[in-house]
């Protein structure tokens, strides 16, 4: 006799229920689609513009300026889909009472903070993917196809350990309207120091130090070390991604510990 089919268990259905939720809130909203997709590739047509024609010191030789900028603005962009984002959108549901009237359905919050990082992971791929394809078509910036695995496999450890960090940074606001402000505050100075805008090798070491202390730093070496032509080997920045993996892991337990269904501003 056949055996019945196997069904998904109840708590990896609700995640995948909110995760396509979040997909489709996240692709009806103008304002996140812009700051998320939209303005990763401003910067990078920026940058890459003004600066394409010096080249900058990496590990292992120099490469040109507008190669450099691609895996920086990823990285802003994966930060922007996983953790700017995530910190306005669920501060504004949780001060509003949209994560109070969730709390009488099934959902639960470790289903909400996993539906929320695949939706983090989905979009910060296809961001990838998008700022890859502007690289190699205007600034003849292509990834080594022997390091490509190890490029997307430290987006999806970056997206999933800002996301993590997001919820952590969430449970503490307790006003929407400071969500942004606070926000920006914590991510872009880190941007300066950690290599996104300015060149790692230009910096004082004394700011570089600071930085490394951060996750930012970390995934942008891992992203770089990727891009690389210089790089040996697969690609794999080991130690960078198990820094932010590391990362991730304490704001999941500070967000699983802090997770608040009701307004904390009441």
């Amino acid at each position: 006799m056949a055996s019945a089919p196997t069904t998904l268990a109840p708590p990896t259905s609700l995640a995948l229920h909110q995760f396509r939720y979040e997909l489709r809130a996240f692709l009806r909203n103008r304002q996140s689609r812009f700051f998320t997709i939209a303005l990763p590739v401003l910067f990078l047509i920026i940058f890459a513009s003004v600066f394409g024609s010096h080249t900058v010191a990496v590990p292992g030789g120099r490469i040109n300026t507008s190669i450099y900028y691609v895996p920086g603005i990823i990285t802003l962009g994966i930060i922007a889909a996983a953790f700017v984002n995530l910190v306005i959108s669920v501060t504004a549901q949780r001060e509003t009472g949209v994560l109070k009237r969730r709390r009488a359905t099934p959902i639960s919050a470790t289903a909400l903070i996993v539906g929320r990082a695949l939706t983090a992971v989905v979009v910060a791929l296809g961001m990838t993917a998008l700022l890859l394809l502007i690289g190699w078509v205007f600034y003849g910036a292509s990834v080594p196809a022997r390091t490509a695995p190890a490029l997307a496999v430290s987006v999806v450890v970056g997206a999933l350990s800002f996301c993590c960090l997001g919820y952590a940074l969430a449970s503490v606001i307790r006003s929407e309207d400071a969500a942004q402000p606070i926000t920006q505050a914590a991510v872009l100075p880190l941007y300066f120091i950690s290599g996104i805008f300015v060149p790692i090798s230009q910096l004082p070491a004394w700011l570089v130090d600071v930085a490394n202390v951060f996750p930012v730093r970390h995934l942008d070496a891992a992203l770089l070390a990727a891009y690389n032509p210089h790089t040996s080997g697969a690609g794999f920045a080991v130690g960078d991604l198990l820094i932010v993996a590391a990362w991730g892991a304490f704001g999941l337990v500070v967000a699983l510990r802090r997770f608040s269904w009701l307004p904390l501003g009441h």
